[in-house]
């Protein structure tokens, strides 16, 4: 087996262990179990686990790169998914599921998917790019652009203010600040190995959840406009512009962490979006389930593209 194909094996059960388990835990457990698992992961685990992952991280160089070309893929993505929907198909489509089409064009699940897929194909020297992307690019928008976005296709039951004062408490942006200034500062070899087992812990966790969110997820209604919109988020826009950041002087390791990231499938984000809005909520089920399936097919393209 060629060396590619080797490493691709071992990263499916790596990853697809964690998800296949949690999509049976999920069937198997209460309703109640995934929804306590996302509030430990999002108030303790990933918080823990960016703060770790920063301590004596190196940030010289361009690393600032990583949430540019994440801004550039989420306009990117947002504006051919606009151009499509309205070119193409305005007459048959409602504005809700515009909405959720170019939702879940732009924003990917950078965190949950994005964090340990980027570590067990890259390594832990260069995973501080993914976090930089995750937090200065994915985050800021998915509650700031993706907020007017939602806004100016739905009817919100949520007010702007509290979607923004969602972000504003989000442990994860609290604990990037407190990581980066706090990362040289020295601890004691027992802190240190606590911090790092919590952190690759809530990695594993992270794998669990999303097993366990997709075994909730039912309805495939809608997969054609889910797939166009996947043939932007996960192939088009990480070919062209993950290609692009190659003129930056952005090579090996640190660019493929960037078209990894730029490809992932949508983020629970554009469900919750949808949700708060009146999107099309079928159509950003179907996009986050599709997705997680058509990862398989596509980081083997990616890999064999830009792999160091």
């Amino acid at each position: 087996m060629s060396s590619l194909g080797t490493r691709l094996l071992e990263l499916y059960v790596q990853l697809g262990g964690g998800v296949l388990l949690g999509w049976v835990l999920g069937r198997l457990l209460p309703k109640a179990v995934p929804a306590l698992l996302g509030q430990f992961l999002f108030w303790i685990g990933v918080p823990i686990g960016i703060f770790s992952f920063l301590r004596g991280a190196d940030l010289s160089g361009s690393i600032l790169i990583a949430p540019v070309a994440a801004w550039v893929a989420i306009l990117a993505g947002a504006g051919l998914a606009w151009a499509w929907s309205g070119a193409y198909s305005h007459q048959n489509w409602s504005k809700a599921t515009q909405g959720s089409f170019i939702l879940a064009s732009m924003v990917g699940n950078t965190g949950y998917l994005g964090y340990p897929l980027t570590l067990a194909i890259v390594g832990q020297k260069y995973f501080v790019w993914a976090i930089f992307y995750d937090l200065l690019g994915s985050t800021l928008g998915a509650y700031g652009l993706g907020v007017i976005l939602a806004a100016r296709f739905g009817m919100g039951t949520q007010s702007v203010g509290q979607l923004i004062l969602t972000f504003v408490k989000n442990p994860a942006m609290w604990s990037f600040g407190l990581g980066l200034a706090f990362r040289n500062l020295p601890l004691p070899e027992s802190v240190e190995q606590l911090l790092r087992v919590s952190a690759w812990s809530a990695i594993a966790f992270a794998l669990v959840l999303i097993g366990m969110r997709l075994s909730e997820l039912s309805s495939w209604g809608s997969w054609r406009q889910a797939s166009i919109s996947l043939s932007i988020k996960m192939l088009l826009v990480p070919l062209v512009v993950g290609g692009a950041v190659r003129l930056l002087g952005v090579t090996g390791a640190p660019q493929l962490v960037i078209v990894l990231q730029m490809a992932m499938p949508p983020a629970f984000a554009t469900l919750i979006l949808a949700e708060a809005y009146n999107l099309d909520r079928d159509m950003a089920v179907t996009a986050i389930a599709l997705g997680a399936i058509a990862l398989i097919v596509t980081l083997p393209v990616l890999l064999l593209l830009f792999a160091v």
